[in-house]
């Protein structure tokens, strides 16, 4: 492991004006956001789609770091035979991989699930290093039950222990392949709970990540955070200002991410566009942190372009102006100099 070459990559990540485009879509999950514009998930438009992404100018060059990559798209060429790994190395970003295969149900947890893939992953990121992927990402699901829900309440102790341990030997594998790991503990914003109590699991969760990451000798420097913001569940009936998220957030990671750690990119968690974005710029706008705080959205940066395309050559222009759009904007946000207006502006 060359600790100076980790932080190197993990510097770049969290540049200045810069994020991370989560582009690792299963194909389960891009076939659904297919199917919401109407067009059949083939192989060929899977293709079609993200090769339009990764040639979109000025986005990639300007505000995408890096791109988190599906085991497809890494082996995957453009339509002329340039690999997509080359298009994003092209413009300057840097290929990585989603390398967990999803969360099952945990045994003796119900209503908990643990992310699977640690079998054979030293030998699947030897293959990924030498396909170009210079960092990893490995997903943990984290589910708040519902307030009165007192019997089997998540997460439990447990729950959280087993899945910041796997994030702890994922991220060890990552660091020896010399691979940057993403460690993203996502504590799911689909439910009843409001913002208090996830402030509360946020913060459970990340002191046991970090106990976990030191426990597996994993080096800080060479580790990029990919968490949740601190939100209210989407169906709670009281939601935050967008200054108690920022405050909230800043507090959580003051109280558990140590300095050592480069950058924080965060999930949109199923934020809408603007939403996300305006979150980050008010956490940036507020500052006072030692680490970068910045995006690895899926979504809310590729969904406006989505709708733009519908799958068809002839919208290819209007698909690359509405990714170029939210690219800025949240590029902006990552330095808290995004506003309202630059955002209507288009």
């Amino acid at each position: 492991m060359d600790i100076q070459a980790l932080n190197d990559i993990a510097v770049k990540m969290v540049e200045p004006g810069k994020g991370i485009l989560a582009a690792d879509e299963s194909t389960g999950t891009i076939g659904k956001r297919f199917d919401s514009i109407g067009t059949e998930s083939t192989f060929e438009k899977r293709r079609d789609w993200r090769e339009m992404l990764f040639r979109t100018q000025p986005a990639m060059e300007n505000h995408i770091s890096g791109v988190i990559l599906f085991d497809e798209t890494i082996r995957q060429d453009a339509a002329d035979g340039t690999s997509l790994v080359k298009l994003i190395q092209d413009s300057g970003a840097i290929p990585g991989i989603k390398v967990d295969t999803g969360a099952k149900p945990l045994a003796g947890r119900p209503g908990e699930t643990i992310t699977e893939g640690l079998d054979g992953l030293r030998d699947r990121l030897k293959e990924y290093y030498e396909l170009g992927a210079r960092f990893a990402k490995w997903r943990a699901v984290i589910e708040i039950s519902h307030p009165d829900q007192y019997v089997g309440m998540t997460p439990t102790i447990g729950g959280i222990k087993a899945n910041t341990h796997a994030l702890g030997r994922y991220a060890a594998l990552c660091q020896e392949a010399g691979i940057v790991p993403i460690v993203e503990p996502e504590v799911l914003m689909g439910g009843h709970h409001n913002v208090a109590r996830c402030h509360e699991v946020t913060e459970n969760v990340l002191n046991s990540l970090f106990t976990e990451l030191y426990e597996q000798g994993v080096k800080l420097e060479g580790t990029i955070l990919k968490p949740n913001m601190v939100v209210a569940g989407k169906k709670c009936t009281l939601q935050p200002s967008r200054e108690e998220i920022a405050e909230r957030t800043i507090k959580v990671l003051k109280d558990t991410v140590p300095a050592a750690v480069p950058g924080i990119a965060f999930l949109s968690g199923g934020q809408d566009n603007e939403e996300a974005t305006r979150n980050l710029d008010m956490m940036n706008k507020i500052g006072g942190f030692p680490w970068k705080l910045t995006y690895s959205y899926g979504r809310a940066l590729q969904q406006s372009a989505l709708f733009a395309w519908k799958g068809k050559a002839e919208n290819y222009d209007a698909a690359q102006a509405a990714f170029n759009h939210r690219a800025k904007m949240n590029g902006l946000a990552s330095k808290g100099e995004w506003s309202e207006g630059l955002d209507a502006a288009g």
